[in-house]
Order: C-alpha cells, then structure tokens, then sequence
C-alpha cells in the first residue's frame, strides 16, 4: 500500500463546468468533472482531467489530459481498487476510507448507467435482429432521476471543500 498525503479538496470550474480535485499524479492535478445529463437520456461523469494550467483549472486555455474513473483505475494492466494504490499517486484529497467509498460509488454509477441503457435501447445493440426488448421507460426513469442523482450527490458532497462558517 504506497502512502500518499492528504491534500486539501478544492473545487473550480473548467470550460464551463464544476471539477474537483482528486489528486496529485506525476506532478499534476487530477480533477473529476461534475456530473452532466447528456443528450436528453444518459449521464455523463467519471471524467477525469487534467489541465494545461495544472493548479487553476479556470485559467487553462487546454485540456492537458483526459481519461475515465474506470479507465484510470480498473484497466487489467495497472488495476487499482483505490486512488493511492493508481501508479504516479502522491497526493490525494479523500483518506483511505474515503477513497474506498469512492470507488464504490464509482461502481455503482457505471453500474447503473449501464443499466439505464439496456432500458433505453431494449437491448446491447450487437445485432437488429433480436427477439427480447428490455426497453422499459419507468426503469429507466427510476435509475437516472432518482438512483444516479443520489450516488453522484454523494460523490460531489464526498469531493467539496468545507464551507467556511
């Protein structure tokens, strides 16, 4: 287990979006973007970047880096179940048992936008000429009003910096 700092959460904005600091890879500043509703039926999160202005996301001109939660985490060459476990980690804004409810939540979020697919399209799309339909709206509807606004919310809550009093 690589011991990494803890670092203070930060939030700024990037090309018109909320982004939260994740942590510190090889000398830069990982931000996850805020969650987005894409296209009028799918959720867009998980999103990790990095800027071209590393410490002030709001003055970067470019994206420096652009990668997945999934991506950055769960690859089968360099799996990690955590952010400090990730190859490059030095800093991170969220402890130990922070990171793990992460990842779980991350799991869930994937997990379920997946899910919300299946109900959309009624099927994985590998072939027209299927005999099942799961399309069903009411699931749907469930899964991306209720369930993915929660998970995410806690995710976002987990990232905020401390309000000052």
């Amino acid at each position: 287990m690589t011991d990494v700092k803890i670092i203070p959460k930060q939030k700024s904005r990037a090309f018109g979006k909320d982004v939260y600091l994740l942590g510190i890879r090889d000398k830069r500043f990982l931000w996850l973007e805020s969650p987005s509703w894409d296209c009028d039926w799918y959720w867009g999160f998980g999103y990790i970047e990095c800027y071209t202005y590393n410490r002030k996301p709001h003055l970067s001109k470019d994206i420096h880096l652009h990668t997945h939660y999934d991506s950055l985490l769960w690859n089968h060459k360099d799996y990690a179940p955590i952010l400090q476990e990730v190859n490059g980690i030095t800093a991170c804004t969220l402890n130990m048992e922070e990171q793990w409810e992460l990842s779980d939540l991350m799991k869930s979020f994937y997990t379920l936008k997946s899910y919300a697919e299946l109900c959309h399209t009624g099927n994985s799309n590998y072939t027209h000429n299927i005999q099942v339909n799961l399309k069903d709206p009411e699931y749907e509807n469930v899964i991306n009003e209720k369930l993915i606004p929660l998970v995410t919310g806690r995710i976002i809550e987990m990232l905020s910096p401390e309000e000052a009093a």
